[in-house]
């Protein structure tokens, strides 16, 4: 009897192996294999997979801060050229509202990340704010107050359902906060891979200064960036952070001081978009893959998940690209295939 519980739970494990081999390959898109050597070996659960399609999109940017601003410039998506090509900056003007989230901002960041992850000429988005001294102050309150009850949920969940989009962009993503994130203003910050601020921005999940908890992924995403303790302890209080207790708490990357035209966080961002540049643009799309599934499963199933992404880099163009170029002693030129 315990030998067949055995022989069973181990056939078992080993379907799911192939189904977490095979999540993967999905994950990266049309023409991903499933590598021979994944078909025996043992892991625990599946993850769920996640489609990113290569196609193309874009838009302008448009300078000056009005408060009559039209509505489409609320946010603008601005593709970097010469050095910067392949950098992509989303910049938030809602300057008459602190970049509150409102219908229309949710609508335009969900058309802008349908566009970007489908475009395989990005390599690294950057979040940031065009208006000095706000990254984002969470929900438009005004707007909210006149919604009706059975309104304000389903308008939460478009804003949480758009946060996890950014979460699930292919490309590294950096989030450079020069002034306040408060509640899903934070949680938009928290769906970024990297946050770098200034030392006089201020961050805090605050909702529950307002009856209410965070609802656009904070209570999950703040423990996982800063610990369960410590993670509890800001939302219960609703404290606000500057940027060197930011900083002393995990909860950023990098803090620098403010400088006179106000956007420090954001030069930093660039700066560290443009040491992601020269890398394997299809490595470093697997490598978040690889990280973000990993993270969520236990340590046997991330080796797994980490083997069959691996998998996925040997036959590609750019890794070929990369040995020929360390062999003539060179810059390589990647094209992401």
């Amino acid at each position: 009897m315990a030998v067949a519980a055995a022989v069973g739970a181990l056939s078992a494990l080993q379907a799911s192996r192939t189904r977490l081999v095979a999540a993967c390959c999905a994950s990266l898109g049309p023409g991903w294999r499933m590598p021979r050597s994944s078909a025996g070996s043992r892991v625990g659960p599946a993850i769920r997979a996640r489609g990113w399609a290569l196609a193309a999109g874009e838009a302008a940017l448009r300078r000056g801060y009005s408060s009559e601003v039209k509505t489409e410039d609320e946010l603008r998506v601005r593709y970097l050229e010469e050095e910067n090509r392949g950098i992509v900056v989303l910049g938030i003007n809602r300057a008459y509202a602190k970049n509150s989230f409102s219908k229309n901002l949710v609508k335009m960041f969900s058309k802008a990340v349908d566009a970007l992850k489908s475009d395989k000429k990005v390599r690294t988005v950057i979040v940031r704010s065009e208006v000095p001294g706000i990254f984002c102050a969470g929900a438009d309150l005004k707007e909210r107050v006149k919604m009706n009850s059975s309104e304000v949920g389903p308008f939460v969940s478009k804003i949480r359902a758009v946060i996890n989009e950014i979460a699930n962009l292919p490309v590294p993503t950096i989030a450079a906060i020069d002034g306040f994130a408060l509640g899903g203003g934070l949680e938009l910050a928290l769906a970024c891979d990297i946050r770098v601020a200034a030392s006089s921005a201020k961050m805090g999940l605050v909702e529950t200064k307002m009856a209410i908890i965070p609802g656009g992924g904070g209570t999950q995403r703040l423990p996982r960036a800063i610990g369960m303790s410590l993670a509890k302890e800001l939302i219960f209080s609703a404290r606000v952070l500057d940027g060197q207790e930011a900083k002393a708490v995990g909860l950023i990357s990098h803090v620098l001081e403010q400088n006179q035209e106000g956007d420090a966080a954001y030069k930093k961002a660039l700066d560290l978009a443009r040491e992601f540049l020269p890398q394997g643009p299809v490595a470093l799309r697997v490598a978040k893959l690889a990280i973000n599934q990993g993270m969520e499963v236990d340590l046997v199933t991330g080796l797994a998940i980490e083997e069959a992404c691996y998998a996925q880099t040997i036959s590609t163009k750019d890794r070929l690209e990369g040995l020929l170029a360390f062999k003539e002693k060179r810059s390589p030129r990647y094209k992401g295939e």
